[in-house]
């Protein structure tokens, strides 16, 4: 059976992060993608313009239909911009019994444009961290969620990784990518273990997207029947690569893309 993977997010014009990159990343793994759209933006390497939120009635639609036919392995959740719209997603995610679920907690763009109403933190907190079997937020995100804070050492990521453990996600990757140091660092805490991934942290102005496709690439390892720490551990890598793969592209004047077929193709 092919494995299938649906990504639940935002669209990014600019191709680089979103549903984009939650497409490429699934296809450069070998997963089969499907998508729902839930907010349009007018976005590049630079910054966000302007958001368009897909209306929550047709947000439920596009998820049914894809239920309805395809035999979804893992899901990923990426921008749920406003209140409506998570309530619509928590609403199908119960309705279609999803276990398999990744949730990429979008709050603020690369380019440090907010993704997610701040009315709605509260409501993203309740009733979809709970329903994760692995939630992925990057320091900001974490701290956000916690209303806590910046972590600023690993014991910190861990403490608050926990915390977000207690709101109901049974696995949480803390990133580690706004951090300083040589290394980039990741935390995986489960129920019972702790997991430290590593990797030296690139030099590099093509980051646009970077949540967004590690969070597909665990989906896509988890849709594939991996294990959650080795579909973890193969998305670290492959999103490693994709970032040094990147600074041959030249894309766009900002923020750059990551090279999400590094291995199909060269620049």
């Amino acid at each position: 059976m092919t494995a299938i993977a649906l990504t639940i997010a935002g669209s990014d014009s600019s191709g680089g992060a979103g549903i984009q990159a939650d497409l490429k990343t699934f296809s450069a793994l070998g997963v089969y993608g499907a998508s729902v759209i839930t907010a349009l933006t007018a976005q590049n390497t630079r910054r966000v313009n302007a958001v368009h939120d897909v209306p929550a009635d047709f947000i439920t639609a596009q998820i049914d239909t894809v239920f309805a036919d395809l035999a979804v392995n893992a899901v990923k959740l990426g921008m749920l911009s406003q209140p409506a719209a998570i309530r619509a997603v928590a609403e199908a995610l119960e309705r279609h019994a999803v276990t398999c679920l990744v949730v990429d907690p979008v709050m603020i763009a690369g380019s440090g444009d907010a993704l997610l109403a701040p009315q709605a933190v509260g409501l993203l907190r309740k009733a979809i961290v709970p329903k994760a079997l692995l939630l992925t937020p990057n320091l900001p995100e974490a701290a956000a969620l916690l209303e806590a804070p910046l972590a600023q050492s690993e014991k910190q990521m861990r403490e608050q990784g926990e915390r977000l453990m207690a709101l109901g996600a049974k696995a949480v990757l803390v990133k580690g990518g706004h951090g300083t140091g040589p290394e980039s660092v990741d935390l995986l805490i489960t129920a019972d273990s702790y997991v430290r991934l590593a990797a030296d942290r690139i030099t590099t102005n093509n980051t646009h997207g970077t949540g967004c496709t590690l969070s597909a690439a665990i989906t896509a390892g988890l849709a594939k029947g991996l294990a959650l720490v080795d579909a973890v551990r193969a998305a670290k890598a492959y999103v490693t690569a994709a970032i040094k793969g990147a600074d041959g592209l030249h894309i766009g004047h900002g923020m750059g893309p990551l090279h999400h077929f590094h291995a199909q193709w060269k620049p």
